[in-house]
C-alpha cells in the first residue's frame, strides 16, 4: 500500500519534468507601403506588421537583423500592404561592423531611383532599428555602393524622425529611351504622383531626364517640349509647341513622339494618342504605320 501511494505522489512530479516548454518568441515591426495611396496625402506611406519571432534563433544581434530582412523580403500577409521591395530582390549578405549593418542585396534592387528607393531605404533601416546595436545601415548591390543614391549610409534615427515626400499615389509604366545604339528601348518603371500630378504628365515629365543607374538617355532632343498632356475618356492628347519645334532634325521629332505614344500607351488608361501643335489636331504628326518597333 506504501509502495503505490508512494507511486501516486511521485507522478504529477514524473509528469511535470517530461512536460515540454513552449518556445518564447518575441514580436517584432516590419515596414511595408499601403496598397493604395490615393488617401493617404500629407501622411507616410509606410505601414507596420507584426511578425513573431523564435528567440533561440534570434539569439545575436546578427540572427536577429539576418531574420528581420528575410522576413521583410517574404512581403506582407495583410492584402492592404505592399512591398516597397522590388520582386526578386533576395539577401546576398548581411554583415554588423560596430553600430552599423552592411546589407548587401541582388540587383533587383537597382531598379528602384526617386522616392522609391528612398522609400524601400527607409523600410529596411526603420525594420533594422529594433536591433538595439544597430544604429546605422548601409544598403549595396552585389557589394557596390549606388552612386546616385542622395546617402550611401541611413543614420536610423535621422530616418525615424524625417517625414516621407508626399506621394500620392505610384503608377508602374515602361517608359521607352534611348539606348546607347541610338534605338528605343523600354525600361520597367515606377513613377511617383504628387499632388495635381496625373498619370500621363508624369510620364511626358520622366521622359525629360535620363533614368538613373542605367546606360540609357532621354528620347526628348533639345529644344523639344510637350506644353500639356491630358486624357479624355481613353484618349491621350499631347499638345507641342510649333515654335520649339522649328530647327529640330526631322528623324529627332519623329524619335520622341513615338518614344511618347509607346510609353504612354502602356499606361492601362490609355488607348490611344494624338499630338496637337498649338493646340490643333496634326494628323502629319501622328505615327504612321511602320514607326513601331
Amino acid at each position: 500500500m506504501k509502495k503505490r501511494l508512494c507511486l501516486l505522489l511521485l507522478l504529477p512530479l514524473l509528469l511535470t519534468g517530461c512536460r515540454r516548454e513552449e518556445p518564447v518568441r518575441t514580436g517584432y515591426e516590419l515596414y511595408f507601403q499601403e496598397a493604395d495611396l490615393t488617401y493617404s496625402a500629407g501622411e507616410s506611406p509606410l505601414r507596420t506588421e507584426t511578425v513573431y519571432l523564435y528567440d533561440a534563433e534570434t539569439d545575436t544581434p546578427l540572427r536577429l537583423a539576418e531574420a528581420l530582412v528575410a522576413e521583410l523580403l517574404k512581403g506582407p500577409a495583410d492584402e492592404t500592404l505592399k512591398s516597397t521591395l522590388p520582386a526578386g530582390t533576395t539577401l546576398l549578405s548581411l554583415e554588423l561592423e560596430g553600430d552599423r549593418a552592411r546589407v548587401d542585396l541582388s540587383p533587383a534592387y537597382e531598379s528602384l531611383s526617386g522616392v522609391a528607393m528612398t522609400l524601400a531605404d527607409s523600410a529596411i533601416a526603420m525594420t533594422l532599428a529594433q536591433v538595439p546595436e544597430v544604429s546605422s545601415v548601409q544598403i549595396t548591390v552585389r557589394g557596390r555602393e549606388l552612386v546616385y543614391r542622395e546617402r550611401q549610409v541611413l543614420n536610423i534615427r535621422e530616418v525615424l524622425l524625417t517625414p516621407e515626400e508626399d506621394v500620392i499615389s505610384t503608377v508602374d509604366v515602361l517608359l521607352y529611351f534611348l539606348n546607347q545604339q541610338g534605338r528605343l528601348m523600354a525600361a520597367e518603371q515606377t513613377l511617383d504622383l504628387y499632388e495635381g500630378d496625373t498619370q500621363v504628365s508624369a510620364v511626358a515629365r520622366a521622359l525629360e531626364s535620363q533614368p538613373e543607374g542605367r546606360d540609357l538617355f532621354s528620347p526628348l532632343p533639345e529644344g523639344f517640349q510637350v506644353k500639356s498632356v491630358w486624357l479624355e475618356e481613353d484618349i491621350c492628347y499631347v499638345n507641342l509647341s510649333s515654335a520649339l519645334l522649328e530647327g529640330l532634325e526631322e528623324g529627332a521629332v519623329r524619335t520622341a513622339l513615338r518614344a511618347l505614344k509607346n510609353s504612354l500607351s502602356s499606361l492601362e488608361a490609355v488607348e490611344e494618342v494624338r499630338f496637337l501643335v498649338d493646340g490643333e489636331f496634326r494628323r502629319d504628326l501622328g505615327l504612321m504605320e511602320g514607326l513601331e518597333e
